[in-house]
């Protein structure tokens, strides 16, 4: 379905993922997020190479399980189990119909919940695909801490975020570029404009050295940039 919640002049209330974002989302993250339908199946690359067998592989922040069904195709280790997580019960009602109609036979279960209280073991891969904007800053490192402990050795953390720059000119040109990119996809100037005041202090994004110096404090050996495209990009952490 077409993402058209900001075409007409409206009072513009807090962005959150409810039934009418559900609805659009997979035409609102094509249209808005530069190099997203790229990443999926690279992640399913990342998933190919580094899952284990008899282990889990978990989406936090699950959304549709876009990720997930990329992840799926790709494992080829025995013993696999996924689990995907969402605190938006229209999101989690959405991924579940979408991985039961996918054709793997890995097992995956979709569950509503806060990703920062989830129980996390026995994981090989885990992904936060464009999550970790939405959570409170102050909670992101517990929650990379959280993770690195449920990872075996070995295992990955996939992480995409929408990102920042300390240089202001540098920042100020690739918002620029972000937003020709959405006018590219057909949005117009007043959806622009009224998303960016929605999303403003929802999702609170950070620059790349923050994200690198939260994972290598967390203790993974590695958190290497894989993916940029404008001012998202994808680091991929290896414990």
């Amino acid at each position: 379905m077409l993402d058209n919640i900001y075409s007409q002049k409206r009072d513009v209330t807090p962005f959150k993922f409810d039934e009418a974002v559900v609805k659009v989302f997979q035409d609102m993250i094509g249209r808005s997020v530069p190099g997203y339908e790229l990443t999926l199946p690279l992640i399913g690359l990342i998933a190919a190479r580094y899952v284990q067998p008899n282990s889990r592989v978990y989406d936090l922040g699950c959304s549709l399980g876009a990720a997930s069904v990329i992840m799926r195709r790709h494992i080829q280790q025995d013993g696999v189990h996924m689990v995907g997580i969402d605190n938006s019960e229209a999101m989690v009602e959405q991924c579940t119909q979408n991985i039961a109609a996918d054709e793997s036979d890995i097992p995956m279960d979709v569950m509503l919940g806060d990703i920062r209280t989830a129980n996390i073991q026995n994981a090989s891969m885990v992904v936060l695909n464009f999550t970790l904007q939405f959570i409170d800053p102050t909670d992101r490192d517990r929650l990379i801490e959280k993770v690195y402990a449920g990872l075996n050795p070995g295992g990955v953390l996939v992480v995409s975020e929408k990102i920042v720059f300390d240089d202001e000119d540098k920042n100020e040109r690739f918002i620029d570029l972000h937003h020709d990119f959405k006018r590219a996809n057909g949005y117009s100037d007043l959806e622009v404009a009224q998303k960016r005041t929605a999303i403003m202090n929802v999702l609170i994004p950070e620059t790349i050295p923050d994200h690198q110096a939260r994972l290598l404090n967390a203790g993974f050996q590695s958190a290497e940039l894989w993916f940029q495209a404008f001012n998202f990009c994808s680091l991929l952490a290896i414990k």
